[in-house]
């Protein structure tokens, strides 16, 4: 998908992969909608890389159409990334007794209901779209009106002790991928899922240096944590690679998660 002239709509875009994923988009010519709740610092981000923040809760559906509505007013809308998400930790059975049934049903509907919420009407209006054209450098020109990338997490394989919640949410990701890409082919829309591992992100930012160093020793190579920068690249990868659809990417420099 070429982002000159179309519009995008990035969730959780005000920091964090967000952040640097709708900064990508952007730098790639795509006019931008950043999309994220109306405490976050999405204002700023918008403001400094040139894009426009409307402020919103993935699961509400009127909020979410006017953030797809600002998105279509700018440009069509052509590519979707869902980043929001929220991270829970909690064992089943912990010294507090079971794991809040209200915490793990809140991961559910923001991880899951959320994404799918802004997939399915992202979705719709790039169905209304006239096809525009994909390719990469010498490879054919592919007529498509669309993609959206979600995120999972290698929590959905490799989930650690107290994520039931969490693997159970980005689990869900994955697994939905595959089955929307196969409903959206017929409407020329792509859907991927980028699974990552151990991200430099705001949740890891507040973690002591010697936590984050050794997390980062736990990576095959390059043993270190993954920057957003680069989670955004893959993202922008997959928008403009024509042929890569209903796939599920491990973005983790082959970490594979210990229990704890």
């Amino acid at each position: 998908m070429r982002l000159g002239g179309a519009s995008a709509l990035v969730t959780g875009g005000a920091s964090g992969l967000g952040a640097a994923t709708a900064a990508a988009l952007v730098e790639g010519g795509a006019r931008v909608v950043i999309l994220d709740l109306p405490g976050s610092t999405g204002e700023e981000t918008a403001a400094r890389i040139g894009a426009t923040f409307v402020p919103a809760d993935v699961t509400d559906e009127g909020q979410v159409r006017s953030a797809v509505e600002a998105a279509q007013a700018l440009a069509p809308l052509r590519v979707a990334v869902n980043c929001a998400g929220i991270a829970t930790g909690a064992r089943t059975v912990g010294r507090d007794g079971p794991f809040p049934l209200e915490l793990f049903e809140r991961t559910i509907r923001v991880n899951v209901i959320g994404t799918f919420n802004v997939t399915r009407l992202a979705a719709a209006a790039m169905a209304a779209n006239e096809p525009g054209v994909g390719q990469v450098p010498g490879g054919p020109e592919t007529p498509e009106r669309g993609v959206i990338v979600n995120t999972s997490s290698v929590a959905a394989f490799d989930g650690q002790i107290g994520q039931a919640a969490y693997s159970a949410s980005k689990g869900a990701v994955a697994a939905m991928t595959l089955p929307i890409a196969r409903d959206l082919a017929a409407q020329l829309i792509r859907v991927v899922a980028i699974a990552p591992g151990i991200m430099e992100t705001p949740m890891l930012a507040g973690l002591p240096e010697d936590v984050r160093t050794s997390l980062g020793a736990q990576v095959p190579h390059p043993a270190r944590l993954g920057s957003p920068a680069e989670f955004a690249a893959l993202v922008r990868s997959a928008v403009e690679n024509p042929y890569l659809n209903g796939e599920v990417i491990r973005f983790d420099a082959g970490i594979r998660m210990q229990p704890k």
